[in-house]
């Protein structure tokens, strides 16, 4: 008596699924093992020299020497980071060509933009954290204040004259100084600039009476007692920095926080193998001591998570950008 199967019996079709699963998954493990076998490109929006990217050149030699591949930093600053988004958008998904962005492009921009080239959210997906900062109140080094609650009561005196600075309409700085404008109740004046070295400059100077500013781009001033930091917003004093005060404890209004991170994203439709490839990658050249040393001269910390955590944290920047956009009424067309 013969025991084979009916073609289309539910046993014989689940024997054939099974072997077909078995296939597919022996296929995606070998093309994990192999991947990658050629130089990945990293996409930055960042300016050559910058602490976004000379970090970000230090993590990809160690990612070279333990991949066995190049790993190519290529900038592409200007265009308030479409540029670089563009090129990598239109590469091909095939796990070669990343992007290097920070909160404001997968966060911000939407809510602040009128007019967008396209929906990045709609065509990026996060592939690795990297580190994330707190911002400083800078202040020139001859300012008579020595608290948040100096600077608060000069906004009142001045009442819309006491001057801020930020890189540009829109940026980290910006609305973080518009948010701390909203909760002191004073308004200020928003001095902008093309480039994040001419807002520290003028801070020095006195040219304008204070702007908020990371341990990557006001610390050389700082260390070179050409500004001073009255506090940091964060819910803890940064390492290194241990003498400056948090807004809370100098003063300023309760829990204040303004930080601004950077991570890796990949174009939609990257095979998750890889994603899961490079987020493993970054984390091991992230824990490596050199790069850790390098990380804490910027005062960057860095940021293990997997790419749904960094999602989430996205999308809980946007829900908190769209409040500070709508309180603001700040917009650029």
């Amino acid at each position: 008596m013969s025991s084979t199967l009916p073609a289309h019996s539910p046993m014989s079709i689940m024997k054939k699924f099974i072997a077909l699963y078995l296939n597919v998954f022996i296929c995606i493990n070998a093309f994990a093992q192999a991947y990658p076998d050629k130089p990945i490109k990293i996409v930055t929006s960042f300016s050559a020299g910058s602490g976004p990217d000379a970090l970000l050149r230090n993590v990809s030699e160690k990612m070279s020497k333990s991949i066995n591949q190049a790993v190519i930093v290529d900038n592409r600053p200007g265009g308030n980071g479409w540029i670089a988004a563009d090129l990598v958008r239109k590469a091909p998904t095939d796990g070669y060509t990343f992007l290097q962005v920070d909160n404001t492009h997968v966060a911000l921009q939407q809510h602040l933009f009128k007019k967008m080239p396209f929906d990045f959210n709609k065509e990026f997906e996060p592939a690795a954290p990297i580190f994330w900062t707190n911002f400083f109140i800078v202040v020139p080094m001859n300012s008579p204040w020595t608290s948040v609650a100096d600077l608060i009561a000069a906004a009142k005196e001045k009442n819309g004259r006491l001057s801020f600075g930020s890189w540009g309409v829109g940026s980290a700085a910006h609305l973080g100084s518009a948010l701390l404008e909203t909760e002191i109740g004073y308004p200020m004046l928003h001095i902008p600039f093309k480039e994040i070295p001419q807002v520290y400059n003028a801070v020095a100077s006195g040219d304008i009476d204070w702007a908020f500013g990371t341990a990557a781009s006001a610390g050389p001033l700082y260390r070179g007692k050409k500004v001073k930091f009255l506090a940091i917003a964060a819910p803890k004093r940064l390492d290194g920095y241990n003498d400056v005060p948090t807004v809370t404890e100098a003063n300023g209004p309760k829990n204040f926080e303004l930080k601004t991170w950077v991570a890796i994203y990949a174009a939609k439709g990257t095979p998750k193998v890889m994603l899961d490839k490079f987020n493993q990658e970054m984390r091991l050249a992230l824990l490596d001591p050199d790069i850790q040393k390098n990380m804490r001269t910027f005062g960057f910390e860095p940021w293990f998570n997997s790419p749904t955590e960094v999602q989430k944290e996205a999308e809980n920047q946007s829900k908190k950008f769209a409040t500070i956009v709508k309180n603001t009424k700040i917009s650029i067309d």
